[in-house]
């Protein structure tokens, strides 16, 4: 489910309502994904900018399911809601134990400080690079230290989001079979 993986990078929202739009960038174990993300504080949108079946994915954590759409079938399909794949765009990380100011740096034309944060995650811990932007106190970019993953919004704008966007398209149908194994008497699709 790579187009899935680019939700992954999660956490929960802050007290402070957020809704900004931006061009997400993510790294993950050598891959590069490029998205727009159109977000709420419990539903966001991402318009991937890859070849693949699904082309936008709208999360709705009120309803604790996520779209995949399938525009050019003008079919979608529903999958539950996975905490884990929320955004990190808060200051703060979930399971945060400790921060570290490394030093300043501009990113997008905001100046940042970057931190080393680490969170506890079960029984480990992980250390993160935070850049959080001091003007607009927003984390433009978020990476493992350990290189494996990254995440960079550039473009950011804070404000107003459509209620448009965080819904399903009136003339799109549910799509019964995708994901499901083919039944015993049926070939299976090929790869």
């Amino acid at each position: 489910m790579a187009f899935v993986s680019a939700l992954w990078i999660g956490s929960v929202g802050s007290a402070d309502a957020l809704e900004f739009t931006a061009d997400q960038y993510t790294r993950v174990n050598g891959h590069s994904r490029k998205s727009n993300i159109y977000y709420r504080d419990d539903m966001w949108r991402l318009e991937h900018h890859e070849l693949g079946p699904v082309n936008v994915t709208i999360v709705r954590k009120d309803k604790q399911v996520m779209w995949l759409l399938l525009s050019r079938m003008k079919h979608f399909k529903t999958m539950p809601y996975d905490p884990d794949q929320a955004p990190k765009v808060t200051e703060r990380l979930d399971g945060e134990i400790a921060r570290e100011e490394i030093g300043t740096e501009t990113l997008d034309g905001h100046p940042t400080t970057l931190y080393q944060v680490t969170v506890r995650q079960g029984s480990q811990d992980v250390l993160y690079y935070q850049w959080l932007a001091t003007d607009i106190r927003f984390p433009l970019k978020l990476a493992r230290k350990d290189g494996s993953w990254t995440v960079e919004y550039k473009n950011v704008k804070l404000r107003k989001v459509t209620d448009y966007l965080f819904q399903l398209p009136v003339n799109f149908q549910p799509l019964e079979e995708f994901g499901e194994p083919a039944k015993p008497d049926e070939p299976k699709p090929a790869m």
